[in-house]
């Protein structure tokens, strides 16, 4: 492939996933989610190129387009699939940047391969990046990328942006390879985070660790000045608002409820499978609320979709199976002939099946220990344009700061949690219209167009 791309994206994931139709043929089919919806226009609408893996381990396929843009697939055998992706990013970063909700594992062998891999989509991106182009890395896996792009290509501008959390000094400074991400990080012309706190930790970390002089976002390093901001993602609201106002979502909404038996009140919790989304708090919470007769099922009940995640890692493993006897155990307790207290799915759920069930809840239970931003809690705000429905949210979600209207819980304190959640149950319809006209106001004014186009507009100052 020549080296023709204005803009390149480098992230874990190509746009596209193999599927495969019943005849046996293959093809590639957009993948879901809101980071291919956001820079999807910008890649393909300046002929750009997209570097990832395939998802399969083995041989890469070759370089292909689709959507309007070059895609650039990189190869991972299942070694490397173990030691960089399962091992290094998800068992040592992932636990790291969410506060050591789990303990992280550190080996060498994952670092030297996160290296390796990190070296080959590096490669890649300075493969196809046309003369002074714009390369945007993405995340947590592809930390060490920024520096070796620099290195290879010092002729480009490089934007690089943290989906996650980043931990304060004291957290991120027992990483045995801590400098080589900080230095890894600071390869960028722009780094992006979540929140202002995290930009202030990467800022922190880089005068102390490596007594570089800040000012501000700023950080002057190896003659060049690398800024730090944040850039909190979003949602595509339109979009969500749109499908959640058809009629076959409203129909579909009113069906859920019939289903569960039509009861008083639907609490939802939509959630990936993962330690530090607080899932079991949440059934804690509800679990008491019930033996104190404040709640009562079947008229209440707690609709929980946790989509399975990582499952080969033993973190994850070990939690599925506490969540599935701490619901059992409600159920047994609480549930009656007319219905469970508790449902609980454990598969991924369509997205007009998810955006019904945000349009049936009464209240959405989002209660990380910590998280980057949380989209789900965004997702129930712009599905809700009947300004129905409460959000209780965690304060350690990024979302926080912006869904400000939110019944805002502490997660560690039960009580406080149990509190809010009655609030929630309970509130006035007046005052729940209140809170979520406001909260949608702020969203559809910072939406996913917005993000992307803030961070990009920031990257081209750069230049």
């Amino acid at each position: 492939m020549r080296a023709e791309s204005p803009v390149v994206v480098v992230a874990n994931r190509l746009p596209v996933d193999r599927v495969t139709d019943p005849d046996g043929t293959t093809r590639w089919q957009r993948s879901p989610g809101g980071l291919v919806t956001a820079l999807e226009p910008f890649v393909a609408g300046r002929g750009g190129a997209w570097v990832g893996w395939s998802g399969d381990a083995g041989q890469a396929p070759e370089p292909f387009e689709s959507g309007g843009m070059s895609l650039i697939p990189v190869e991972l055998s299942e070694e490397e699939v173990d030691r960089y992706y399962e091992g290094m990013s998800n068992a040592s970063l992932w636990p790291l940047y969410h506060d050591v909700v789990e303990k992280p594992e550190y080996h060498r062998t994952w670092w030297d391969t996160y290296v390796q891999v990190n070296k080959r989509f590096a490669d890649r991106a300075a493969e196809v990046a046309g003369e002074g182009a714009i390369v945007w890395v993405h995340d947590y896996q592809l930390q060490l990328v920024p520096a070796m792009l620099r290195q290879r290509r010092p002729d480009l501008t490089i934007g690089f942006f943290l989906h996650i959390p980043f931990p304060p000094y004291e957290l991120f400074t027992q990483l045995p390879w801590r400098s080589a991400i900080v230095e890894g990080l600071l390869g960028a012309d722009l780094v992006g985070f979540q929140m202002p706190s995290a930009a202030s930790n990467f800022v922190q970390l880089a005068r102390r660790l490596h007594d570089l002089p800040t000012r501000k976002e700023f950080i002057q390093y190896d003659g060049r000045t690398v800024t730090a901001r944040a850039f909190p993602i979003s949602i595509d609201a339109e979009a969500f608002d749109g499908l959640a106002s058809s009629p076959e979502v409203v129909s579909r909404a009113a069906e859920i409820r019939k289903e569960l038996g039509d009861p008083d009140r639907i609490i939802l919790g939509v959630d990936r499978l993962d330690y530090t989304k607080g899932i079991a708090v949440r059934l804690n919470a509800l679990q008491e609320l019930l033996e104190d007769g404040v709640v009562e099922a079947p008229s209440t009940v707690f609709v929980q979709v946790a989509t399975p995640s990582r499952e080969r890692v033993e973190h994850y493993v070990h939690m599925r199976e506490t969540i599935e006897q701490q619901v059992g155990h409600i159920n047994g307790i609480f549930g009656t002939l007319g219905g469970p207290a508790v449902h609980y799915i454990n598969q991924s759920v369509p997205r007009e099946e998810l955006v019904a069930l945000y349009r049936a809840a009464d209240v959405m239970l989002v209660t990380p220990y910590r998280d980057g931003m949380n989209l789900v809690a965004k997702e129930y705000v712009a599905a809700r344009g009947d300004l129905g429905g409460a959000l209780v949210l965690s304060e350690f979600a990024g979302a926080a700061a912006e869904l400000k209207q939110a019944f805002l819980v502490n997660p560690h304190d039960i009580a406080g949690l149990k509190a809010q959640l009655l609030r929630a149950l309970r509130v006035e319809p007046e005052e729940s219209a209140k809170r979520m006209r406001a909260m949608r106001r702020h969203l559809f004014k910072n939406d996913l167009d917005h993000w992307a186009s803030s961070f990009f507009a920031a990257l081209k100052a750069q230049a």
